[in-house]
């Protein structure tokens, strides 16, 4: 077993980093085990976990922008938010449950290291998009800040977004600054009932170019469909193609009705008020939806909204499989039977003759340590990657081989 590290202060982690560094002991970095069964298996000798760096540090409620430790539990982030009317924008995904690891347990630090976000990223961007700031210790032990309370111009690096989505392979994020957003007033849903993938994807498409501020844009083959739990939708028996919509009050209505104006060659959809649309759009943040499963895998796929169908018709000539359709179309989650190599060569094939990348996201853990878990690189991104890491992590003692088998 592995020997645990749990600072409790910046100070103390950059004090263990630099002697784990001069001890070239590779280490392994994690918060509260909601995204350690995601990604490669790390090849480390301890576990370092910011679990012990808790709590807010700022919170300017009329600035819009908040700071926290890298170890603080998103939940209680969003609690203190919700007390004030106020939200994590982006809605952070909780991989958690959907990997066999503890739900709830998503830190602000996990957050921003993975850049995994939810399907308001199609109205407001990624958890990227939202971060202003960081304090973070490199693989040196060295203490670095980069960023603000602001958003500015860069000139150069922005070395606060560059470690977003680098899975703690860089640095090890002690605090981070962020911009919050007010809560909408109110919220309504409109779902779209029996589309084929394509002319569901074609719906969305159409609802995004209104002007009507959709903040939600999801498709649900049956197959998938059948598992939500929103009793409205529970016992529909077809593909489901859902629309948020997030206003004022005094607006919602109007711009409610001229969706359904643009959209009724597709039918007449079943609409959900505020409880049910907050319960069915906090399902896709814990991906209910693709429940955890040791007979199954599950891929993220990123591509262009247009492609994502025939993605997923490619990959079930070869294999039976679940679809999630988010942003438009733009992601997909989908889950394959558990196979040696978790379906990799039908996907990544599939993916790279119409555009995009893939990430396994769930499979057992010898397989995620033979398979390329991560989009392989191409050369010249590969040589800039290794770069950056060496400048960073140059002992490549960080989170080692947690992206790529060979760095």
């Amino acid at each position: 077993m592995s020997e645990l590290f749990r600072p409790a202060a910046e100070w103390e982690l950059q004090s263990m980093i630099a002697r784990l560094a001069r001890e070239k002991r590779g280490i392994e970095v994690v918060g509260h085990g909601a995204l350690r069964n995601t990604g490669r298996v790390a090849s480390s000798d301890v576990v370092l976990t910011t679990s012990g760096l808790k709590g807010v540090t700022l919170y300017e409620p009329t600035e819009l922008v908040m700071s926290a430790r890298s170890g603080t539990p998103v939940f209680e982030i969003e609690q203190i938010l919700a007390a004030r009317g106020q939200m994590l924008a982006f809605e952070p995904v909780d991989l958690g449950p959907a990997t066999g690891a503890p739900g709830g347990a998503l830190s602000i630090g996990g957050v921003f290291a993975t850049n995994f976000s939810g399907s308001r990223r199609i109205a407001v961007g990624s958890a990227r998009d939202n971060l202003l700031g960081v304090r973070a210790v490199n693989g040196r032990g060295e203490l670095f800040k980069s960023g603000g309370r602001v958003m500015k111009n860069v000139a150069g690096i922005d070395v606060a977004r560059g470690l977003t989505g680098s899975w703690g392979t860089l640095a090890v994020m002690t605090e981070v600054t962020f911009k919050v957003a007010p809560l909408p007033q109110t919220m309504q849903t409109l779902a779209f009932v029996g589309l084929p993938d394509d002319l569901a994807i074609e719906a969305l498409g159409i609802a995004m170019a209104t002007p009507l501020e959709i903040s939600g844009a999801v498709h649900l083959p049956k197959n998938c469909a059948e598992r939500l739990k929103v009793p409205k939708l529970k016992g529909v028996g077809q593909s489901l193609t859902l629309l948020r919509l997030e206003t004022f009050s005094t607006s919602i209505d109007e711009r409610k009705e001229k969706l359904k104006t643009a959209l009724k060659v597709y039918g007449n959809p079943i609409e959900l008020d505020p409880e049910e649309t907050f319960g069915l759009w906090s399902e896709f943040r814990t991906l209910s939806v693709m429940p955890f499963s040791t007979d199954t895998s599950l891929w993220r796929i990123s591509t262009l909204p247009t492609k994502a169908p025939e993605i997923v018709a490619a990959i079930q000539k070869f294999m039976p499989s679940v679809a999630f359709y988010d942003w438009s179309g733009a992601l997909i989650w989908l889950e394959v039977p558990a196979a040696a190599d978790a379906g990799a060569a039908d996907v990544r094939r599939a993916v790279a003759v119409r555009g995009g990348h893939a990430t396994l996201i769930r499979a057992e853990p010898e397989i995620r340590s033979t398979v390329d878990v991560f989009e392989p690189l191409k050369p010249e991104i590969e040589r800039l990657t290794r770069g950056i890491k060496s400048a960073f992590d140059p002992s490549g003692l960080l989170n080692r081989g947690r992206m790529y088998a060979n760095f």
